[in-house]
């Protein structure tokens, strides 16, 4: 169902600022169509998306940052929804609501909430599900597609508008050497289905104590090793886990990414979506433009990526 905004936040250039205050008035046109009140609703996340929770009732509202991510979101709430019969724990799309919603440019999405405080689960939970995981097969109906890497990779180099043009080379330079070596690449594990970006930050604990699975929007279809490589790589290349914790990870899901003779060249690869991905804000928020700064001349040096923050 698509909405309207007012023109009266509309740039020169016809598009919708992505802020705070936009988002406020998206996420309150949304909630009049979905019989809901955004009164007092409170922001928990602003980046990728902007994540509300409502207040006084159990619901998570989420706007993505533009239209495009229609075709992305259906699949969403269609992932929720199968994940739902078959007893998976994962977030829980609200009933009872046509979804998604676009209003102007944004898509929006309501969840049930999985807890009042958000508290993260373990690594070995976070291994139990993903094993879980990846024994479903998965209907056609879902309509998931094949992870492509490098088509991600092509199109956030092409929105670095606050990166110099010798980063911008170096990071293209840098792209189509990965591209060829991941093209070598001789996977392991069964190819499948994937969450996409699965971290301790996507798994969190519901009210009940249980783990459950968060963002379900980068579900595809690709090699297993996919969904280990940002454990892998958070305690192996910027210490954000210790070595107890990635060994309990491993031996909850069976398989240590690391003894894969590809790991360095996967890692490499996710290394540059991540850091892709700040110079894409770099130009908005200074924060996001020092780290990017910082993670570009720590891989054209090869220098320590122990001072990366998460963000």
């Amino acid at each position: 169902m698509a909405c309207g905004v007012s023109d009266d936040d509309r740039a020169g250039s016809g598009a919708v600022a992505f802020t705070a205050e936009t988002t406020l008035a998206v996420l309150r046109e949304a909630c009049a169509v979905a019989g809901l009140d955004a009164a007092g609703a409170r922001l928990l996340r602003f980046g990728s998306n902007a994540v509300y929770q409502l207040a006084g009732r159990p619901v998570i509202v989420r706007i993505t940052a533009d239209r495009d991510a229609l075709t992305e979101m259906e699949r969403a709430v269609r992932v929720a929804r199968w994940l739902g019969e078959e007893r998976y724990p994962a977030n829980r799309v609200l009933p009872g609501i046509a979804q998604p919603l676009v209003v102007g440019e944004r898509v929006v999405t309501f969840w049930e909430s999985v807890q009042d405080a958000e508290e993260y689960a373990t690594l070995p939970e976070l291994a139990d599900l993903l094993r879980r995981l990846h024994w479903l097969e998965e209907p056609e109906s879902l309509g998931l597609p094949y992870f492509e890497p490098f088509a991600k990779v092509r199109a956030s180099l092409e929105h670095l508008d606050g990166a110099t043009a010798a980063d911008v080379a170096f990071l293209r330079e840098r792209a189509e050497t990965l591209e060829k070596e991941y093209g070598r690449l001789d996977f392991v594990l069964p190819f499948g289905m994937i969450h996409g970006d699965a971290n301790i930050g996507n798994v969190l604990r519901d009210r009940t104590g249980q783990a459950v699975l968060i963002d379900l929007d980068g579900f595809a279809l690709a090699p297993r090793e996919w969904d280990l490589i940002l454990t892998a790589i958070y305690y192996d290349r910027y210490g954000w886990h210790s070595r107890e914790q990635y060994e309990s990870f491993v031996h909850h899901y069976g398989f240590d990414l690391m003894n894969w003779p590809g790991y360095p060249v996967l890692a490499d690869v996710r290394e540059l979506m991540m850091t892709l991905w700040m110079g894409g804000k770099a130009a908005a928020e200074p924060k996001a433009a020092s780290e990017f700064a910082r993670r570009v001349e720590a891989i054209r040096t090869g220098g320590d990526r122990r001072d990366w923050r998460p963000f």
